[in-house]
């Protein structure tokens, strides 16, 4: 069961409308490497996981992902709510715009639609955190490339703290692949019988 505190997880506060950064921005949104696909790969790969300490990994960081969800859509609306028609047509930003006007809609940067074909759940311990490890590294890449492209301080400052947030899920899921690996790795052992090694002398 999910608690909803009615507050952003890091504060969105982006003064001047640039509908151009908020083209950009939204594949992290509804894009293939974005938050919506990483809460709906790590929340359906925790059915699977046999053990409990990963299972509750994948739901924290699911959870976590839905708020990162949330302060991206934020910020995109920010960046769009008081644009002019100037603005959307020197930026680009029409074919969106016919579609959706200034709603938060869950698609790439290049345009298509958000799609689940972009997320990973195979039911196989090692396969899913390989998957969840190379996903987070994804999305560090793309707040990278969004940083080279913004020189708004208010967006820059969410999109750093976006950014810290997929480093230290990459190093979370590295931290259960090991726990993973030392579990699979581990024998059983049996308590001997010290009459049967008297037995054996």
């Amino acid at each position: 069961m999910f608690v909803y505190e009615k507050k952003l997880q890091y504060p969105v506060r982006i003064k001047n409308p640039d509908p151009a950064m908020a083209k950009y921005i939204i594949s992290q949104y509804g894009g293939p490497d974005g938050e919506l696909s990483a809460s709906l790969r790590y929340l359906s790969q925790r059915y699977s996981m046999p053990y409990p300490e990963l299972k509750a990994v994948l739901t924290d960081i699911g959870v976590e992902e839905l708020g990162h969800l949330e302060i991206v859509g934020t910020v995109v609306h920010q960046l769009t709510r008081n644009m002019t028609v100037e603005q959307v047509e020197k930026a680009g930003f029409q074919d969106y715009f016919v579609d959706h006007t200034a709603g938060v809609y869950a698609q790439a940067a290049a345009g298509f639609p958000y799609s689940a074909a972009t997320i990973q759940v195979k039911g196989d311990v090692i396969a899913d955190l390989s998957e969840d490890m190379g996903a987070e590294q994804k999305a560090r890449v793309t707040y990278d490339n969004i940083l080279r492209m913004c020189d708004d301080p208010d967006v820059i400052d969410v999109m750093r703290f976006l950014r810290e947030r997929e480093v230290v899920h990459f190093q979370r899921f590295g931290e259960a692949m090991g726990i993973a690996t030392a579990k699979m790795d581990q024998r059983n052992v049996y308590a001997v019988n010290p009459a049967f090694d008297k037995m054996k002398k």
